[in-house]
């Protein structure tokens, strides 16, 4: 496939109109909306220019871009993000593999296994603070680990040494939950349908969601810090 034009090298003349882009496109992506195109503006597939009265204004290659984007999520149901990644790898010049050769990935991504010991050397943990986390609920009780578990028991360690124990962590744990069950109520008209496109949304959605969870929470963190250290 050829390279997609930069967003940057798209000339002054010849610019469309929002309204203009979806004359071009809907022949070959009938569910295409204005919503849509403006989604794709947010995430970063496209950056059209502006007018002084604030329209957006869109290049041929800007064009390109939203067609071979379209064009991966409906024939290979890729994410976004992937798409992303791979528009701006053709933006850098590199010549990278089509993402649809790919499978897409998953909520649940796969990656190396841990024994116990192994976890212990790679978060810098006591087996007696991995027993408090296990106990406390916080770490399951299994005999092999992943990456994630090697990140949270890091974060365990640090804590750990400022006094905030696994014990402590348990009400972090139930609002975590609470959290999931906030995503699975917003994912439900998704995740209820069994085509691959359905699925690949929710894949997509579904970690967006608890990025933007873990925002609001930050927030109220240090809003409440702030109130705490003046």
């Amino acid at each position: 496939m050829p390279a997609v034009p930069s967003r940057n090298s798209a000339a002054a003349a010849g610019l469309l109109s929002i309204g203009q882009v979806l004359a071009r496109l809907t022949p070959e992506f009938p569910t295409l909306t204005t919503s849509k195109l403006r989604f794709l503006e947010v995430q970063g597939i496209v950056t059209p220019t502006r007018t002084e009265s604030g329209y957006r204004k869109f290049s041929p290659a800007d064009v390109d871009r939203l067609r071979l984007a379209l064009q991966l999520q409906r024939d290979h149901y890729l994410p976004l993000g992937v798409i992303r990644e791979y528009l701006s790898d053709l933006d850098a010049g590199r010549d990278p593999s089509h993402p649809g050769q790919q499978p897409p990935p998953t909520i649940h991504p796969q990656g190396r296994r841990y024994r116990r010991d192994e976890l212990l050397r790679a978060a810098g943990a006591t087996p007696q603070l991995f027993n408090e986390a296990v106990s406390s609920g916080i770490l399951p009780a299994a005999e092999s680990f992943g990456e994630q578990s090697v990140s949270l028991l890091r974060a365990i360690v640090s804590l750990d040494s400022h006094g905030i124990e696994p014990r402590h962590l348990r009400t972090i744990r139930q609002s975590a939950e609470r959290d999931v069950s906030l995503i699975e109520q917003a994912l439900a008209p998704l995740t209820h349908r069994t085509d691959a496109p359905s699925r690949a949304r929710a894949n997509e959605v579904g970690p967006e969601l608890a990025r933007r969870l873990d925002e609001v929470r930050a927030i109220f963190v240090r809003s409440a810090l702030t109130r705490l250290l003046p």
